[in-house]
């Protein structure tokens, strides 16, 4: 669509916009007795205003039933976590069996490994995005090392070619093809936390089965952000958090993928817990572990009823909002920034500008000044994201931030230069 670089434009966006109405069901933190322009949503999303309502009530069954909440109610603990299934399914493209809530993200990608990363003295490599977020670099290299191997050797990093910011689909093929004989498991980012660059899942997830290759990918920035299609891309895993943009509170409960083709396979190593095993013997104390045939059967321990009764919160709001109403939304709101922003000589903006390798997340390299330009930005009420060496992360999120925001934003950042130039 054709943009206009004004405020009435802006504000005549808003008015259009089909999802204004959800901004409400928000809290918004204030700065000075204004909303702030919150544009973190890619580290910490907002607070639904109905999660209060939802961890009371839980809190009032304990309160009220002690032990026997477990089993008592329309929201008794024992099956808590069933409730996620439909709403989680919706949002990464699954059968219900195939995704569980539980855990947080990086005990979740600790246990998927130590189902799908099968290393032997052939084929014992694992291809990642360079650049990894630290926790899933950290993961890698203790798995490899877990395993008797050392990183340096068994870790290959993706990088983009000199001079360019992001990774091309052809290149990340090129290199698995390249170590395909010694590639155990390929596990990225499904969008890279640094640059917002959204990978071709699918082309990847093809390549991987043809040279029988376990593909996984860590979706912390992805959930709740793009479209997915997990079940039907043949994608064997994948792990996410829940407290960016699905809004469910710091630290908030992980959820887990796992293709249904590896459901019936018991011999596939796990670390077990009580809450996987067999959900008809689970009571029954007996030794032997025997895994539910979904997804479930990952899960360790019963849930965290109250941290998950803010996720359930949230997935009720997406539930009604629509995945691909917000990405409609999302693409607008992204793409009047893009626009906005190639009036500024002092941003180099390392995000994709095309629409299918991108999500909310813009990231703009700034060269000189940054961190006082993001300072800046702060001090004006703007909530955004600092990345060392020199990026500022900003996302704006559908379900509540606003074409006006986008447009304020822009006029501080042009602002902030001013000012500090000065």
């Amino acid at each position: 669509m054709e943009f206009e670089s004004n405020l009435a434009f802006a504000q005549k966006m808003d008015q259009e916009d089909p999802l204004v109405e959800f901004r409400s069901k928000f809290h918004i933190p204030q700065h000075q007795g204004k909303n702030t322009i919150y544009f973190c949503g890619n580290s910490l999303g907002l607070q639904p205003k109905s999660a209060k309502e939802h961890i009371l009530r839980d809190l009032k069954n304990w309160e009220e039933l002690g032990v026997e909440g477990h089993f008592t109610g329309d929201w008794q603990w024992v099956d808590y976590h069933k409730r996620f299934r439909k709403p989680l399914s919706n949002l990464v493209g699954s059968l219900e069996s195939e995704v569980v809530a539980m855990n947080n993200l990086t005990v979740n990608l600790h246990l998927a490994m130590v189902s799908f990363y099968r290393p032997t003295k052939e084929k014992f490599k694992i291809i990642c995005e360079g650049h990894a977020f630290p926790s899933d670099q950290y993961a890698f290299e203790s798995q490899v090392k877990f395993h008797g191997y050392n990183p340096n050797e068994a870790i290959i990093e993706l990088v983009p070619k000199e001079g360019e910011d992001t990774l091309r689909t052809e290149d990340i093929i090129a290199t698995i093809e390249q170590h395909k004989n010694e590639t155990a498991l390929i596990l990225i980012g499904g969008l890279q936390y640094y640059t917002g660059q959204f990978f071709d899942l699918k082309t990847i997830a093809d390549y991987a089965q043809q040279n029988n290759i376990t593909f996984g990918v860590d979706l912390a920035h992805g959930v709740g952000n793009m479209p997915l299609k997990l079940h039907d891309w043949g994608i064997d895993f994948a792990v996410w958090c829940s407290y960016k943009y699905l809004n469910s509170g710091p630290g908030a409960v992980s959820g887990m993928f796992v293709h249904e083709k590896h459901h019936q396979n018991v011999d596939l190593p796990r670390f077990a817990g009580w809450w996987g095993h067999e959900e008809k013997e689970r009571f029954m104390m007996k030794k032997g572990f025997i895994p539910i045939s979904s997804a479930d059967g990952w899960q360790l321990s019963n849930c965290p009823v109250f941290n998950m009764s803010a996720h359930y919160a949230s997935l009720e709001i997406f539930e009604e909002a629509g995945i691909d109403r917000l990405r409609e939304k999302s693409l607008k709101l992204s793409g009047y920034l893009l626009h906005l922003l190639e009036e500024l000589d002092f941003i180099k903006v390392i995000t994709p500008k095309t629409e299918q390798d991108r999500g909310c997340q813009v990231s703009m390299y700034v060269a000189e000044n940054g961190k006082k330009i993001f300072d800046y930005l702060h001090s004006k009420g703007v909530i955004a994201d600092w990345r060392e060496p020199n990026v500022i992360r900003i996302a704006p999120v559908p379900l509540y931030n606003t074409f006006e925001e986008v447009y304020q934003f822009f006029n501080i950042l042009k602002e902030a230069k001013n000012i500090i130039n000065d």
